[in-house]
Formats: C-alpha cells, structure tokens, sequence
C-alpha cells in the first residue's frame, strides 16, 4: 500500500489511470470527456466537503486522509487529457463551464502551470494528512483550495 494515497486513494488512482489507458486505446466523444472531467472534479468537490467538514467539526484523521489522498490521485492522474480539443463546448452531464480561452494555444503554458500547481498542492495535502495535524492540515487544505480558484477566475465561466 502506498503511505500517501492509501489503500481508497490507490484505488482512485487505478481507476484514473485506467480511464486514461483507454482514453489511449479508442478516441471518445467529446461529450463523453466532459462528462468523465465533470466527473472527476466532482468527486474532487465532494472530497474538498469532507476534509472542510472535518475541519469545521470534530477532526477525524481517517476520513481526512482518504479524502487527501483522493483528491491527489485525480490531480496527479492526468485531468489535461479531458480538456482535448473539441472540448471546449458541448455537453456532459451538464454544458461544460471552461471557458474557449482555456484550449487557446497560447494559454496552454499557464493552464499547465495550474495544473502542476493543483497537482503540487493536493501531494502535499495527502502527505499533511497522513501526519494527522489539524492545523497544518487546514493550512494545505487552503492551499490547494487557492489552486482550484487560480484556474476557475481563469478558465471557468461563472454559473
């Protein structure tokens, strides 16, 4: 078992990886990517809930570090390969929220730098949690949470 991910966080992992091997092998449509991205960050969403509630109530070590190493496994299991082109409209679950700027071949440094910058953080907030202290913990959790806000003000259309 992996001492970051962790056994929930491993198998996260292995399920993004396994999208991405058969993302490889067949070309999807572009609203199956968009729903696999909307997917995806859903669960990053509701990962972000618990660890908020956690911190918020009583803090439970274990539901914290599943959550961190959940969020780590989709930020460093290749989300980019959902934003391909053809993409940047269309329908998944709901019309996609990224903005037509965000597939412009001169933002693709910056949106990679976001990326990495996610992907940085969310490591980071794994290893904290595994450690067990509260408030180094919310201290990271903010950091990764200044992250997804980079890229929304960015690349997001407001709701």
């Amino acid at each position: 078992m992996n001492p970051i991910l962790g056994r929930s966080g491993a198998a996260a992992l292995v399920a993004v990886v396994a999208s991405a091997g058969a993302l490889a092998q067949q070309s999807p449509r572009p609203e199956q990517l968009i729903k696999w991205r909307q997917s995806a960050f859903q669960v990053v969403a509701w990962n972000n809930g618990r660890i908020k509630a956690s911190l918020e109530g009583t803090y439970n070590k274990e539901e914290v570090v599943k959550a961190a190493n959940t969020i780590a496994a989709i930020a460093n299991g290749g989300l980019g390969s959902l934003f391909a082109p053809g993409t940047d409209r269309g329908k998944g679950w709901h019309d996609t929220n990224a903005k037509p700027e965000l597939f412009q071949d001169g933002n693709s440094r910056h949106v990679g730098e976001l990326a990495l910058n996610f992907a940085k953080e969310a490591s980071e907030l794994a290893r904290v949690a595994a450690a067990g202290d509260a408030a180094s913990v919310k201290e990271q959790f903010g950091k990764v949470n200044r992250t997804c806000k980079a890229c929304h003000d960015d690349f997001r259309a407001k709701d």
